[in-house]
């Protein structure tokens, strides 16, 4: 039965095999590496101190890589030149207006993580990272209108580099390819 292929299973996720595939796949086109981080995540492009850009992610967390993978993929090649993809960022705390600005442009990253965690069958939640601010968040809605995304993307076609990984890493983690929508409902419990 299909829906037992694509369960999740005992896969071992490790960091590093993200880094390895991320720079087989992308490094020679676009000169950027994923970095396994000591603090909070970043996009930092080329600089005086790095002749590289790097997707630096947290404290060697999977998850991490994935979510910060899925911006850079959304990101066009204007953005790529910023810092943090030229994002502004409140930490947690935000108030009842930014968070919904947050959760506004985190749609679609959201939406792509979802696949890239599909196609390595690993669990996928949204992050609403705001646990100690003010402004109150219906995690329901806000993965219904990232579960949307999903359906829009997996009809029309994801970002072209974010089709590219999630074809990459599916294969690598030996998934199903193409995606498909009862994928992300038997994974997560749509």
């Amino acid at each position: 039965m299909l829906v037992n292929v694509v369960k999740a299973t005992e896969v071992v996720h490790h960091f590093q095999d993200l880094i390895s595939l991320f720079e087989t796949t992308f490094f020679q086109q676009y000169n950027t590496r994923l970095v396994k981080g000591d603090k909070e995540p970043v996009y930092l492009p080329v600089s005086e101190t790095c002749e590289y850009n790097q997707i630096v992610f947290a404290h060697g967390y999977y998850a991490s890589a994935l979510h910060e993978i899925s911006h850079w993929c959304l990101a066009g090649s204007a953005r790529r030149l910023l810092e943090d993809f030229g994002y502004w960022y409140l930490p947690d705390g935000r108030d009842q207006q930014q968070q919904i600005e947050f959760e506004k442009v985190e749609i679609k990253p959201q939406a792509i993580e979802w696949a890239l965690c599909v196609a390595v069958g690993k669990k996928f939640d949204v992050s609403t990272d705001n646990l100690s601010g003010s402004g109150q968040t219906d995690r329901f809605a806000f993965k219904d209108k990232v579960y949307q995304q999903v359906c829009y993307y997996l009809e029309d076609g994801f970002p072209s580099d974010a089709e590219k990984f999630i074809m990459i890493l599916a294969k690598h983690y030996q998934r199903p390819w193409p995606l498909k929508l009862e994928y992300f409902e038997s994974l997560n419990g749509q």
